[in-house]
């Protein structure tokens, strides 16, 4: 499962606040989104998706599990 705190490390050990400063947000929501991913809103979960490059599922910790016989 990646989450936002692993995708701060991979953009270099950005900080929080770093990361609040570029999508336009607080230091206090991002480290509220990373102990409860469930928490952001639509715009939110878009923005930082966009900033990373990932899905909206891969922010929100979502995994995909393949189906049998599929």
């Amino acid at each position: 499962m990646v989450g936002i705190a692993e995708l701060r490390a991979r953009k270099g050990k950005m900080s929080q606040r770093d990361l609040a400063e570029k999508i336009g947000t607080t230091q206090t929501s991002i480290s509220n989104w990373e102990s409860n991913p469930l928490s952001m809103n639509a715009e939110n979960i878009v923005k930082l998706a966009m900033f990373f490059g990932v899905s909206s599922d891969e922010i929100l910790g979502i995994e995909h599990r393949e189906k049998e016989g599929v």
